[in-house]
Order: C-alpha cells, then structure tokens, then sequence
C-alpha cells in the first residue's frame, strides 16, 4: 500500500497497474482511504503538482475501488479530469482482474455520466468487449460517439468520408436510431441543405438505411415525431432532411394528417412547408375533411410568411374549386388573410371571398366575413362596401391612445454587503461567474445596470471591511476563491489590460492585491498600463482605464487601510451620485483625517448630478468644506458643462436624394458620418493621468474595434451618467461598423444611455439611427428599447431621428430593410404614432430616389399600418408620396404608398 502511494505521490502513473493489482481487497480498502486523503490535499497545491500526480490518483483510486457505483463516481471526479493523453488504458490495465459482472455494471454506470468524449466512448466499448454484455446506448455515450466518428473523418491528410466510416463501425445499428431519441443532438452532428450532399449525417443515415442497417419505417415515424415535438432549429432542419431523403408512402401520409396539419401550423418554416406540400397532396387524394382544412387554414394564414400564406391560399382557391358548396366553412379561413400585412396577400384573399360568397347562404357566416373585411384598410374601403355594403350605423372611432413603457424611475443603490460573509458570497458569485479566460458574454447575460452597481456596491464593501475585518475578510475570500484561475496562477495579462477588462476583471485585481497576490512593483507597473497614451486610442479602452485604475487605487488604498468608503459609490442605479450626498461624504473624510484618493474623487466628479435648483447651495456647502476637494466640486458643480462638447460632423448633407443614381459605394471612412467633440482643459490639468483622454479634443474616426459585450459595457454609462451626449459621440464608430459591417453587439449600453439623466441631442438620435439599422436583430433590439425608453420620458425628437436615418441610408451606412424591421417592433409595442412621426421625416428623402431603394415597400409598410392606427392629424405631408403612389403596376412599394396616402386627408399627403 505505501509503495502504491508512494508511486502516486510521485506521478508514476505507469507503475501504478501492476501495484494495484499486486493488492488483495483489504490490501486496496486500505489504500483507497489514503487516496482520498491525498485527494482532498492535492486540491490546495497548485497547479503544476496538481498536474503531476492527476493521472496516478485517478488510476489507483479506480482500480481500489471495490463498488463499480464508487469507481465510476471517481472516474468521473472533475478534479481528476486534467490530463493531456487517455488514462483509460491504465484504468483498463489495473481492472483486468475484475469479474465480468462488475465490469458491465461500471460500463452501464459510467455510460450514464455526463459529457463523454470520444476517450470515454472507447473505455465503455472496451469494458462491455471484457464484460461480453451489449453497450448501453446512453445519450452520453451517443455524444462521445459522434466525437469519435467526427474525429475519425479528419484523420489523416484527406477527409474520409462520413458513410463509410459508420458503415465500418460495429456499434452504428445501435446507436444511430439513438439521435432520434435525444432531447437534442450532439453538436458533431453536423449536416448541409444541399439536397444531393451525401457526405453529412443524413445522407449517410440514409446509406445505412439502404444497406439493410437501420430500419426505414422506424426512422420515418421517429422524423415525424420529432418534427412535430419540435425544438432547436437545427434539430427540426436535421430530422427534416433526413425525412426528405427517405421519402413517405402514401399510407404514412394518410396516418400522419393530423401531425402534418399541426407542423403546417406551428413548425419552424421549412418543416412547414413540407407539411404544406403533404396537405396539397392529402387533398388531392380527398384524405382531408373540409373541417380539418378549415382548422389548418385559418392557423397557416395567420403566419407572418408570405410563401406559406400564398401557397395555403392556392389550397383554399383549389378546394373551393372542387366543391364551393364548402364556402360556408373555408370562406371565414379564408378572411384571416385580411390581418396580413401584405396588400397583395390582402387583396387575394379578398378576391377569393368575392368569388364564392354567393355560396354562402348562412347570415351569421356572412356577418363574420363583413366583420372581418371591416377591418382592412382604407385602400380596399370600396371594394369591401361594394361587397357587403355599407355599415349600418357609423361607429365613431376610438380615440386613439399611445402605448409607451413607463418611464424609468431612478432607483437607489442598496449599500455595500455590512458583513464579512455577505460581501464574500457576493465578491465570489462575482468573480466565478466570469474567471473563465475564454469566457465569451452572451448578448442576455446581464442587465447592465445591474452589473456596475453591483461592482460598486462589491468595491466599496472591500474597501470598508478592509479596513475593519481585513483578516477574517481575507481568509474568507481566500477559502471561497479556492481553485479560481487568477487565485491559483496570478492575474493573467488580459485581466490588467484596459482593452479587455471588464468589472468583473476589475474586481478580480482588487481581491488578488488583497490576498496579497500582487508584488507593490507589479502593482506600480501594471497600474501604468491603465493609461490610455495615443490620443486616438478608442473610447473603449480609455474608459475601461477608468475603472482599472480605480481598481487599482482601491487595492493600495485597502493596504494602508486609511480610506472609510469609497467616494465614487453611485446613489443611483444609473451610477450617478447627488452631490449633496458627496459634500456629506467629503465632510466625513475630512473628520477622519483621511485623504481621498485621487481616482476615486475624480470619478465621483464626472458621476455628481449637474443643474437643478439647488445647485448653488450645494456649491457653497462643498466649499465651505474647506479642503481642496470641497473647492473642486463647487467649481465643478458652477460650471455645470459636459465632460466634452459634442460638436457636428459637418458632413451631413443629403448627397443622393436628388442625383438620380444609386450612391457608389466607397469605403466607411469616405461615408462616415460622426461626431467629434471639444477638449476640456480642467480633465487633464486637475484629474489622474488614467482621465486624460477623456479631456482630449477627439476627431470623428471609423475605428474598429472589439470590446463590448454586456459585461464590458455596463461601466462606460456609469461611468459619465451626466453625459450621454459625449459617451454617445465616443462610441458611435462602432455603432457605424455594427451597422455597415455587421458587428455583433455594438448596440448593447443604448439602454442604459437612454436612461441615463442627462440631456440628449444629435449625437443620442444619430447613434439610435445606426442602432435601428444594424445587421444582427439582438443589436437593432436594443436600439428599439432605447428609442421608447427616451419616447416614454418625452425625450425623442422623432423628426430628427427621421432626418438621421434618412441620412445614413443616403450614405448606405444602414439598410432600409433593416431600419424597417426595428421600427415595425416599436410600433408592434403600441408605440404607432412615435413610429410614424421618425418615418414621415424620414420618407421624403427615400421617395426622392429615382431607383426605389430596396426595403423602402416594407418601410411604407410600417407607416401604413402606423397611420391606419393612430390617424394622421398633425403629421406634416410626406414630399414625394403622391406620385409614388399614382405609379403604375403592382409593385409592393406602390401598394404600400397607396395605402399610406389612402389615409391622409384629401390633398394632404404631399
């Protein structure tokens, strides 16, 4: 036994078999005790003799283990996983003397584990050869088959391919018909649209099918299932195409009507569409009773794809056709196509029903089908009069009503944690939440808010029980953080880096100078780094250098222990402080005899809320404090000026509304359009060097970069809550590249700006503008919320956001299509008439076009079904509508301008 721990102590992994087994039972009862206590102190080392001695531990521990139950919990240990080549060989070496029994029990017992790889996959394989038992066809072990066939198509310098790999594999009869079961599919399952490929897990499924392998009704019935259980996209696109492969005989179509009626209704577009085809063919064979078609009608036109709707509307058309005795009960289907927001699929359906409504001879029915027709628009007014005739009695129109959200309320930050074990618990929620250093945020990770009041509320706790409780704060944090990446191996170079910080990474600095992680030279070296030198760096990494060297000051300001509370602490969830509140605070510094901390007191300046009636008796309190900081706020407090005036980029003009050709696509920097702003001589003479930039004089540059994410944007609103006018400048040339370029995630603090209290103007509406206008849905959704955030608080100039967006399409920064979408989700909110005023200054210079811009029949869209909403009164006429509308032909875009100018006032519509 002592020569078994001994080896493992050692790291000889490859001696440890032949120990193992040269141990009778009690012999490895005894030894397994002595690994498990060697296990718990191998979790305290560090990282390099963890390493060492990982794969020793993990093999004798399995092989000493008399239970499979046990053995397979300890090979599965997640702190025994860490090795760079399979360990399984050795644990198959120290096992051969086991019975076949145990080794079938632990084969079932670790298949069942979670996250196997394709290594795990081969030890279960080899453990039912020893046992002579079936494999367990697991999920898990389905995941770790899939890895190995993955892996197996690459080795080599060709790719094998896929078919004949599974054709080679003993166990493919068993677990593929295993990935029609799964909740969902392993991500190795990979596979092309393309109908012909055979290379990919469809088309090779099918050639096991073929050879006899799989079972093709099975596979059939288990594609149908899936399809209609639904789930990931990805999922539904794989059991469609395999099913497509496969084919469906008439008698499985038959038994399967009521599943494709409800694909038809609720699948994803392609599974819908098939099911479609299947429909068409059902009734074709007359399998489907009129009241089923009615059912699946009614649901299939209320589907927002136009495809689907026309397709559905031509079933209808053939089944009327065939029997207009069944008008009675398609016809009312038929008139859920008048909700459509597409004229001609309003104008089809209107067709259809004029066409057998003779055969309806049902009042009630006749009724409904007026009520619904009722409903469309002004553009078919008349034909839906001369249809049913005039209403009976006018109703007077419901006033119209604007639905905006409420509007933001400022929200008080909750103190810091007021004892040890509070602020520990939230410090390492905090840090393990993101220590990861290949941890990529997602764009729902956080509420932003939420993310820098809680840095805050962490930071000044720090800084507090520091100063009270620093040894029970210490070793609290030090048994907490066990096993943390920077706790174990020191702070990594992007934690220290202003370009990729966030708070999280900001707090990890503080808490590893704490635990006395960081050399005082290190510090002073790695504080240095936080300033921003260039003064054309980004925006991004100036203000990440704010907050890293706060974080910094923070963690010196903890040694000497001399600092109370941390100054900069917002009042507000939005990180603005009262200045009240901070005179207060000075005057506690001040009776303390302790010195603020120069970052610390510089942030706070550019967080105090400017303006308001009381802003001269405040001033005059801050400097009868009689210290320099007390001075400074009341200058600053006077002065009441943004941290850097925002001025116009003069290139702004409308350059193509009247040329007549389409713009020429140039490069970003030639169409840019941006904003610089004013220097502020007092940031650089009076603040830290880390400030500094943010007092430069800044030009409007189309720089890329990369360093949002709702984790890393949180802090740069909080950061100047007063002024989102100058953040709004500073960020813009990533708004411009999330819209002409395609980045993801540029749009995620528009929110939060917003929200923020200071005053907004040009630079907030032209970065709403980009915002609506960029490539990804998550980025134009975040722009969506921060235009009826400002709508709500009455803060939206809706004529100038108009102007902004007609721009940026003029210099083709923004697709029309795109800003289409964005503002149909506003207006979807209730919010019609805030839509309508941004579209009305923004159509003119669209209409202008001699070429029609692509999209600009979905934009007409939107203010359509906007101004049949709200009305048009005190909308101002749109230059260029008329005519659009008065083109000949059946294009969308004169549709929808007819329809739009339908509901102007006679002569008013420009």
């Amino acid at each position: 036994m002592n020569e078994l721990l001994t080896a493992v102590r050692a790291g000889r992994h490859h001696d440890v078999p032949p120990l193992v087994l040269g141990l009778d039972l009690p012999g490895r009862r005894a030894a397994l005790a002595g690994l498990k206590e060697l296990r718990k102190e191998v979790r305290g080392w560090d990282w390099q003799r963890r390493d060492r001695v990982r794969k020793a531990l993990l093999v004798a521990g399995a092989g000493c283990h008399a239970g499979a139950a046990g053995c397979a919990a300890w090979i599965g240990g997640r702190d025994l996983r860490d090795w760079a080549r399979s360990p399984y060989p050795l644990i198959l070496a120290s096992l051969k003397d086991r019975d076949p029994a145990w080794l079938g029990d632990l084969a079932h017992r670790f298949a069942g584990r979670a996250a196997l790889s394709d290594a795990e996959y081969t030890f279960v394989c080899e453990l039912t050869r020893m046992a002579q038992v079936p494999l367990p066809a697991s999920d898990n072990l389905v995941v770790g088959w899939t890895e190995l066939v993955s892996a197996a198509r690459w080795r080599g310098r060709t790719r094998r391919p896929l078919t004949d790999i599974l054709r080679e594999d003993p166990h493919s009869a068993v677990l593929a018909p295993r990935l029609f079961e799964m909740p969902e599919l392993p991500p190795q399952v990979d596979f092309y649209d393309a109908p012909d490929a055979r290379d990919n897990w469809p088309g090779a499924l099918c050639a096991l099918v073929e050879d006899g392998v799989l079972d093709r009704a099975h596979l059939v019935e288990r594609c149908v299932v899936r399809l209609m259980r639904g789930g990931r996209s990805v999922d539904q696109r794989f059991f469609l195409a395999v099913l497509l492969r496969l084919g469906t005989t008439e008698e499985e179509e038959d038994r399967h009507l009521r599943d494709w009626a409800a694909m038809a209704t609720d699948g994803i577009t392609p599974v819908a569409s098939h099911a479609q085809q299947v429909l068409v063919r059902l009734d074709a064979r007359g399998v489907v009773p009129t009241r089923e078609l009615a059912d699946v009608s009614g649901a299939v036109l209320f589907r927002q794809e136009k495809k689907l709707v026309r397709a559905q509307l031509t079933l209808l058309g053939k089944a009327l056709r065939r029997d207009a005795s069944a008008a009675e009960e398609l016809l009312p289907a038929v008139a859920e196509a008048f909700g459509h927001e597409g004229i001609d699929i309003q104008e089809r359906s209107l067709k259809l029903v004029a066409r057998y409504l003779a055969a309806v001879a049902d009042p009630r029915v006749r009724e409904q089908l007026a009520s619904a027709a009722a409903r469309l628009g002004p553009l078919h007014r008349e034909t839906v009069t001369a249809l049913f005739g005039g209403p009976a009695e006018e109703e007077a129109p419901e006033a119209y009503q604007e639905f905006l959200p409420p509007v933001p309320v400022l929200r008080r930050q909750q103190p810091a944690p007021g004892t040890v074990a509070e602020l520990v618990e939230e410090v390492a929620a905090r840090v393990k939440a993101h220590a990861s250093e290949h941890w990529i945020p997602s764009s729902a990770t956080m509420d932003p808010s939420a993310g820098v009041t809680g840095f805050e509320r962490a930071l000044d706790g720090l800084v507090r029980l520091a100063r009270t409780d620093r040894e029970e704060l210490t070793e609290s944090l030090r048994e907490a953080l066990a096993g943390v990446h920077f706790v174990e191996q020191g702070l990594s170079p992007y934690m220290i880096d202003p370009r990729s910080i966030s708070t999280s990474h900001g707090l990890s600095v503080v808490v590893a100078s704490l635990l006395g992680l960081v050399s005082d030279r290190d510090r002073t070296a790695w504080r240095a780094k936080t300033t921003v030198p260039k003064p054309d760096a980004c925006a991004h990494a100036a203000l990440n250098g704010v907050l890293l060297d706060r974080a910094w000051e923070a963690a010196e300001a903890m040694d000497i222990g001399e600092a109370p509370f941390l100054l900069a602490t917002p009042t507000w969830h939005t990180g603005a402080i009262e200045a009240a509140e901070l005179v207060e605070r000075l005057r506690t510094y001040r009776e303390l005899g302790a010195r603020p901390g120069p970052a610390d007191f510089g942030q706070a300046l550019l967080r105090v809320r400017r303006g308001g009636g009381e802003g001269a008796d405040v001033a005059a309190a801050a400097e009868a404090l009689g210290t320099g900081e007390g001075d400074r706020l009341a200058a600053w407090i006077r002065a009441d000026e943004p941290v850097a005036p925002v001025l116009r980029h003069p290139a702004t003009a409308v350059s193509r509304a009247f040329a007549g050709n389409w713009w020429q696509r140039t490069t970003t920097e030639a169409r840019q359009v941006l904003l610089a702003t004013r220097e502020r001589p007092v940031i650089r003479h009076e603040f830290p060097e880390a400030f500094h930039w943010l007092g430069l004089a800044q030009l409007p540059r189309a720089r890329e970069c990369y360093h949002w994410g709702p984790d890393r944007c949180s802090h740069w609103t909080a950061t100047l809550p007063e002024d989102p006018e100058t953040l709004a400048a500073w960020l813009m040339p990533n708004l411009l590249f999330a819209a002409d370029q395609g980045q993801r995630g540029a749009a995620g603090f528009l929110p939060s700006l917003a929200e923020s209290a200071g005053e907004v103007g040009g630079a907030t509406h032209l970065a709403l503008a980009y915002g609506l206008g960029a490539r990804h849905p998550e980025d134009r959704t975040s722009a969506v919320d921060a235009l009826l955030v400002l709508a709500a608080g009455g803060r939206l100039d809706g004529a100038s956001l108009g102007r902004e967006l007609a721009i940026l399409v003029d210099r083709d920064l923004v697709k029309v299509n795109r800003t289409a979408d964005a503002l149909g989700t506003a207006a979807a909110t209730g919010a019609y008439r805030t839509v309508l005023t941004v579209l009305a200054a923004m159509l003119p210079g669209l209409l202008a076009y001699e070429k029609t811009p692509r999209g600009l029949g979905d934009l007409l869209s939107v203010a359509a079904e906007c101004a049949e909403r709200c009305g048009t009164g005190g909308i101002p006429p749109i230059a260029g509508l008329a005519a659009m509308a008065g083109r000949k032909g059946s294009s969308q875009t004169a549709r929808q301008a007819a329809r739009l100018f339908a509901t102007f006032p006679v002569g008013a519509a420009g």
